[in-house]
């Protein structure tokens, strides 16, 4: 009995977890920018992935299985915000504009330059041939 509701509460964390991926990857194809993208790949696909796993590790328990599930939640939540954020300093750097209805850019004005957005400075993010 206790192991049904075991299941059926591990396969709902997992339809939870694959629901977020879902809403991560259409983030992906739909967002305007690099830096948007992030943000989706980031929050809503580390969210989805680690509930995932947590759902596996529901449906296996304390097993081999279901420990390794755990490990790969800390993995996952330990590096996937590191390497958005490598992502995302290395296109600033390179000088990716973001998308023109950005309101402003912290990491700019944390750097002493010019954290206007193209938009507000009354450039045009296209390159005049």
């Amino acid at each position: 009995m206790m192991t049904d509701v075991l299941t059926i509460l591990g396969w709902c964390i997992i339809a939870v977890g694959l629901f977020f991926d879902l809403v991560g990857c259409l983030g992906l194809v739909r967002l305007p920018d690099v830096y948007n993208r992030l943000q989706a790949a980031t929050k809503c696909v580390t969210l989805g992935t680690c509930a995932i796993l947590l759902g596996v590790f529901v449906i296996q328990g304390i097993s081999a299985a279901g420990l390794k599930a755990l490990l790969c939640i800390v993995f996952v939540v330990l590096t996937a915000p590191v390497g958005a954020h490598a992502i995302a300093r290395a296109g600033h750097r390179a000088g990716v504009k973001p998308t023109e209805r950005m309101a402003w850019d912290d990491y700019a004005e944390a750097q002493g330059l010019d954290s206007k957005t193209p938009a507000q400075s009354g450039e045009s993010s296209h390159e005049e041939a």
